[in-house]
């Protein structure tokens, strides 16, 4: 599976961020029970290598390593078997790594500048975060002259809105807060999670 072709089938990436390994690999269960395939783990959650290498021995998932900040993030994220990488932030340097390691990095970028950079040092997608005020019609007007981007928010997307942000032109969608809210992942209440995946999925497709 690639990961280009799967981001613009299934339109949506489940991105945990937690503050323990348990909870994030409970959490990430729950979204898969729920449709997702393609997860992804932030390198600032604990154990979150670990949780890489394991989710992707798993047929039919893609799994990626999220925040990756440095070249030595990418290295050991693909070691554990990354299939993709995302970052906050442009840095050449890091998706010069991924290139590298034939790995596809979706640096995080919010303005148009930063968009046309990463897409000339060659992400296969952008990330937009933040997400700007008025978010999809922010993107319409980007998508005017430069139709070619492949946009991917993380910020502010949920059940309600997902399908504006591809309506506008979005490639895909990343959702976590909506996703994974707070009290769910406290209360260990799973079943908030796969009914919120199946909403936002459905609503992406």
């Amino acid at each position: 599976m690639n990961f280009i072709d799967v981001l613009a089938a299934d339109r949506a990436v489940a991105i945990i961020r937690a503050r323990d390994p348990r909870t994030a690999a409970d959490a990430m269960e729950a979204a898969v029970r729920g449709g997702f395939r393609l997860l992804e783990f932030t390198l600032n959650t604990p154990g979150a290598l670990e949780l890489v290498e394991s989710f992707a021995r798993r047929d039919g998932l893609i799994v990626g390593a999220g925040t990756v900040l440095t070249v030595e993030d990418a290295e050991a994220a693909v070691r554990c078997g990354a299939r993709f990488l995302v970052s906050p932030v442009i840095d050449e340097a890091v998706v010069a790594a991924a290139a590298r390691l034939a790995v596809p990095i979706v640096p995080g970028t919010q303005t148009p500048t930063e968009m046309l950079r990463a897409h000339r040092a060659g992400a296969a997608a952008v990330k937009l975060f933040p997400a700007p005020a008025g978010g999809p019609s922010w993107v319409r007007a980007v998508l005017g002259p430069m139709p070619f981007l492949k946009i991917v928010p993380t910020q502010g997307v949920d059940g309600a809105n997902a399908a504006d942000w591809i309506a506008a032109g979005c490639l895909a969608v990343g959702t976590g807060p909506y996703l994974f809210p707070a009290e769910a992942l406290a209360a260990r209440a799973w079943d908030v999670v796969e009914a919120r995946a199946r909403t936002l999925l459905a609503a992406v497709r």
